[in-house]
């Protein structure tokens, strides 16, 4: 059977930063685009032996703001990789870009390439509320940055949204969902706000400028009910699609799928090894050049970490879990995981549909507490299997008084 690789690669460069962005990106830093460009190309064509026994089916260029890289450096790291790699015609390629930095010699360019699916990073509809968390576009430029990808032959496109940004209201949110779904993207990925430890939005933290958990909660429900509504059913905890146009790329995050990553702070899956690189883009450059090493996290996987992960992620989308696909992952029972998969549904949080479990849309809500618990499950199973891994293994049904205190109005 041919083994599928998915690749991401990540462009660090931001024409600014955003107030609640935490991922790894600069401003300002324009004048090292061309030295990173070659280090990339560099690493790209020293990682071809290991990318050798794989078929490429998924390219995502994440950031960062690639459309604020430019596509010819794109086309140009798409070319390397078509050349050093066995990269499929029909392979999902995708590129994020924000709707200020499109332009249609930029899309013409990625679609002759062969770039196949769009992400534009929207957030929002209310162009206060995008001036307020450091956005550098309207929503008008939104909807002309559509237009433009559907001029130039997209039929693929994915936008972004966040819900529970300072001074959103529940009427603002609604407002924000009928007017992207008003240009009928393909796919919808709608993101909570979470608040990181050193970004400018933290001054707003524990504030009633932003909406509490109960708000969320509703933006959240009345979200997954809306796009259902308009042909967009949900396929994970963040994710909507048309059917058929799911993320290919992003579901091999949640399948265990085999994918590398490149670029600072990139991660990568492959087998039982998990590995990122610094996020640093001068040490990453250097390192590169240098022969230094750029690895930043290292690890080899158990089976018990796989079954761990398998849960995790697994519970993550709409597809869910099954008994025998954890036992072909973990040789160990499932009886103490789906003791609590048959309490979750009692209380409305989870569903079984044929031999697959999966949460609700209100479990989805609670899905850090409930996956903890069964990730708890999990590890009693293990020293029910082990004996001699447990002091007392007369251990009790998982215990439930945690989610005694979680209540959904």
């Amino acid at each position: 059977m041919d083994r599928m690789l998915g690749v991401y690669i990540h462009i660090p460069f931001c024409a600014s930063k955003c107030s609640y962005c935490d991922f790894y990106s600069l401003a300002g830093q324009e004048s090292k685009m061309d030295k990173y460009q070659s280090a990339l190309l560099k690493h790209i064509e020293e990682t071809a032996p290991q990318m050798e026994p794989y078929y490429i089916d998924t390219l995502y260029f994440g950031g960062g703001t690639p459309s604020f890289y430019g596509a010819k450096r794109i086309c140009e790291i798409f070319n390397t990789l078509k050349r050093t790699a066995k990269v499929l015609k029909t392979a999902e390629v995708t590129v994020e870009m924000n709707p200020d930095s499109v332009t249609a010699n930029d899309l013409k360019m990625l679609k002759a390439e062969g770039v196949n699916r769009i992400s534009l990073g929207v957030q929002s509809a209310n162009d206060d509320i995008l001036k307020l968390i450091g956005r550098r576009h309207t929503f008008k430029q939104a909807e002309q940055a559509v237009r433009m990808a559907r001029a130039e032959g997209f039929d693929n496109i994915s936008i972004d949204l966040i819900y529970g940004l300072p001074s959103q209201t529940k009427n603002d949110w609604a407002d924000t969902l009928s007017k992207s779904i008003a240009l009928r993207p393909q796919h919808f990925s709608c993101y909570g706000l979470k608040i990181e430890d050193g970004t400018p939005i933290c001054k707003y933290r524990g504030s009633e400028f932003l909406p509490d958990d109960d708000e969320q909660a509703d933006m959240y429900l009345y979200m997954t009910d809306i796009l259902e509504h308009y042909g967009y059913p949900q396929y994970e905890i963040s994710n909507f699609s048309l059917p058929s146009k799911e993320s290919k790329h992003n579901l091999k995050y949640w399948r265990l799928d085999d994918y590398m990553g490149f670029g600072p702070g990139a991660h990568s899956c492959v087998d039982s090894l998990r590995y990122s690189y610094v996020r640093d883009l001068d040490k990453y450059i250097d390192g590169v050049f240098g022969n230094t090493d750029i690895i930043d996290e290292y690890e080899k996987t158990e089976k018990l970490d796989r079954a761990a992960e398998y849960i995790m992620l697994g519970m993550r989308t709409v597809r869910g879990i099954s008994r025998d696909e954890y036992s072909s992952v973990y040789k160990s029972g499932f009886d103490r995981i789906e003791y609590l998969l048959g309490e979750y549904e009692k209380k409305g949080w989870a569903k079984l549909s044929g031999e697959r479990w999966c949460f609700t849309s209100s479990g989805f809500l609670l899905s850090n507490i409930l996956i903890g618990t069964l990730l708890e499950a999990q590890s009693q199973e293990k020293m029910t299997a082990n004996p001699w891994m447990a002091k007392n293994t007369d251990t009790p049904e998982p215990e439930l008084a945690i989610l005694d205190d979680v209540y959904l109005e």
